[in-house]
């Protein structure tokens, strides 16, 4: 069985920045015949739920309020990618335009909403060390 780590809000976990969930019916359909591995890197980099929003890549993530929660998005990614190395997993699910988890889109640090090219901070590091990152949106909008 195919293992997949994937963002732990589209599961219905309760660990947004908000303390919501981005639970959605086509994650779990693409994931029945996967083991899957929830992950949420903001949490496990040391962050509370709910936090203050945050945007950024991995050279600099700053909450609304302009703190640097920098080394807490590379501490969450440095656990996924342990994770992954731990179970052998080679593919992974992420949250869309998370400045964690967000592939091919993130917002621009400017919090106005405006999207640039690029991965939040633990698809990045998952991708520079060979696993297959699936922005969630390429399912949800398929």
């Amino acid at each position: 069985m195919e293992k997949v780590l994937v963002s732990a809000c589209l599961l219905g976990v309760n660990c947004k920045y908000n303390g919501d969930n981005n639970y959605s019916e086509k994650i779990i359909e693409y994931l029945k015949d996967k083991e899957v591995f929830p992950i949420c890197p903001e949490q496990l980099g040391g962050l509370t739920t709910p936090r203050t929003p945050a945007e950024g890549d991995w050279d600099k993530v700053i909450t609304e309020d302009l703190e640097d929660v920098t080394a807490n998005f590379r501490r969450g990614a440095i656990e996924v990618l342990e994770l992954a190395k731990e179970f052998d997993i080679k593919k992974a699910v992420l949250k869309a335009r998370s400045p964690s988890c967000g592939v091919g889109k993130i917002y621009d640090g400017s919090f106005s909403n405006k999207l640039i090219d690029g991965n939040g901070v633990c698809a990045e590091l998952l991708i520079k060390n060979g696993i297959e990152v699936i922005n969630s949106d390429d399912i949800i909008n398929c």
